[in-house]
């Protein structure tokens, strides 16, 4: 008699629908991302006119071209300080091999030569946007090598880099130069770093944990707003450990242990001595009084820096009692983290401004000074309540785009935290604890970072802080629930989630490039924020 097919070798049979999403193969599938990525920049940003997304290219460029003629920074809001400077060497890079003539604002004509100005704009310009394309693509190509680290199956990792790359927020910030990419990346690329090395113990992990505290600063130097997803991290990682992710031999009371913490611990005290003068900048009471800063706290500065550090430490030391990390790796990752922030925050001395250090120092005091009035009322209220308030009607307000449909968005990645939600649920009902715990303390950042956003607009632009974190928590789901892939309808699924993902990505890049609009609205802010590069459409200050 004929046996039945058990299960097992039915669910063989059937095919792997992870290799039909990957039918590529492994570089078939990077070239098809980076060849898309190119696709989309030259169909909806290159050409297009080079006013249109002037809110912020002009104002970077416009920082960057007198720099390049040796003035200072012009643009602080933000502060886009890394953004400015990568935009000044890229001129002058493309200055020196002969292929951009205006690189500075003395080589621009003048307002009075229309002609000559758009011509020298238009260059200036799409430099700068061939310069997002360069950081896009890299920042995509980073993402796919630390994602290899985080999940094993290379398929899941490249689904999860597809769908970061043709995220809402990737598909904005790969054609215009604004702050918010370059802030949010490298905080990114520091929680997938602390996922990766708290999976799998080894003698160099502070090493990486400093690496991971200087990518966060560097992420808050280009943008105040990073500090949310910052202050984010500690609690996020807490379920990111395993049992390999133990202190190894190493490190457990040996006297090079302790050797190693001692060095860290003097590796921290001089390069804290070295970026003091910059920490002293920031909490100046003349400086920040000069840019009309206001204490967030009880009237004085440093109180909720203060206590973001001691929620580190806390965190830091439950995550060792969690996944048994010894009290000499804890501490000298602790001096790294020091360490790191430290040498971090000493870029700021390539091109130093009081006004930088300030605004990096105290994130929230400069994020205020361009909050709405009902976000200012309230942090500056004797009680809570109004806060409370405000953060309960950004939560609605997010909940309600996350359903896409009572608020519909260019943001793909809303259809797949569907899925993320439903596959938490699964993974907790069929057993799994670990991956849905990881998976929704990534899911509860995004919204909780997004309900902070909402008093801004949530605009695409800031879709970048938070869609990786939902992108992570789904390849985290993916790769623990083996059994989904062998599934009837996985395959349908996955492939229309990819398609939708494309579709409406593309769609704000598409409706920005075929706008209609003048450039008449740039006359409200260019001479404030462009006092040194008079347009041609615009009156002249007398």
């Amino acid at each position: 008699m004929d046996e039945l097919p058990s299960p097992v070798n039915t669910a063989a049979a059937r095919q792997d629908a992870l290799d039909g999403l990957t039918f590529l193969g492994r570089r078939g599938g990077v070239v098809a991302i980076i060849a898309g990525l190119a696709l989309s920049f030259f169909l909806f940003g290159y050409a297009v006119v080079y006013w249109r997304s002037a809110d912020m290219d002009f104002v970077v460029i416009h920082s960057a071209l007198a720099m390049n003629d040796g003035k200072p920074q012009q643009y602080f809001d933000h502060t886009a300080y890394l953004t400015i400077l990568m935009v000044k060497y890229w001129f002058k890079l493309l200055h020196e091999l002969g292929l951009l003539d205006a690189w500075s604002l003395s080589s621009m004509p003048p307002a009075s030569d229309a002609a000559a100005f758009d011509a020298a704009m238009t260059h200036a310009v799409r430099a700068g946007r061939v310069l997002a394309l360069l950081i896009a693509t890299g920042s995509v190509l980073c993402f796919l090598g630390l994602m290899r680290a985080v999940v094993p199956d290379w398929r899941i990792a490249l689904i999860a880099t597809n769908a970061f790359a043709f995220s809402g927020g990737v598909a904005v910030h790969s054609r215009i130069l604004r702050s918010e990419f370059l802030a949010a990346m490298p905080v990114i690329f520091a929680l997938l770093i602390l996922v990766a090395v708290g999976r799998r113990a080894g003698i160099a992990r502070p090493l990486a944990v400093g690496l991971a505290a200087a990518l966060c600063v560097l992420g808050l130097e280009n943008k105040v707003q990073a500090i949310l997803l910052i202050g984010a991290l500690p609690l996020a990682i807490l379920p990111f450990g395993s049992s390999e992710g133990a202190s190894v031999a190493f490190w457990r009371g040996t006297p090079a242990a302790w050797l190693a913490t001692a060095l860290a611990a003097v590796a921290a005290g001089l390069a804290t001595g070295a970026a003091w003068p910059l920490i002293a900048a920031g909490f100046d009471r003349a400086l920040l009084e000069a840019a009309h800063f206001r204490p967030l706290l009880m009237g004085r500065y440093g109180g909720y820096q203060v206590a973001l550090m001691a929620l580190a430490g806390a965190c830091m030391i439950a995550y060792a009692a969690l996944w048994r990390v010894s009290v000499a790796e804890t501490l000298a990752s602790m001096f790294a983290i020091v360490a790191g922030a430290s040498v971090a925050l000493l870029l700021l001395d390539l091109h130093y401004d009081a006004r930088n250090a300030i605004a990096i120092v105290n994130p929230l005091e400069r994020m205020l000074t361009f909050a709405d009035t009902a976000a200012s009322e309230a942090a500056s209220a004797s009680g809570p309540s109004a806060m409370l308030g405000l953060l309960v009607e950004g939560l609605g307000s997010v909940l309600a785009r996350y359903t896409f449909v009572l608020h519909p968005s260019a943001r793909p990645t809303v259809f797949l935290s569907w899925l993320v939600a439903a596959g938490i649920v699964l993974a907790w009902r069929r057993g799994e604890r670990l991956a849905p715990l990881q998976s929704l303390a990534l899911l509860l950042a995004a919204i909780g970072i997004d309900v902070l956003g909402v008093r801004r607009g949530l605009k695409t632009e800031y879709f970048i802080f938070t869609d990786p974190l939902i992108v992570v928590a789904g390849a985290i789901l993916l790769d623990r629930l083996t059994e989904l892939r062998f599934a009837r309808f996985t395959y349908a699924i996955g492939t229309t989630l990819l398609v939708l993902h494309l579709v409406v990505g593309q769609a704000e890049p598409a409706k920005h490039a075929f706008k209609a609009t003048g450039p008449e609205s740039i006359c409200e802010w260019n001479s404030h924020y462009m006092p040194l590069l008079p347009l041609p459409w615009c009156p002249q200050p007398s």
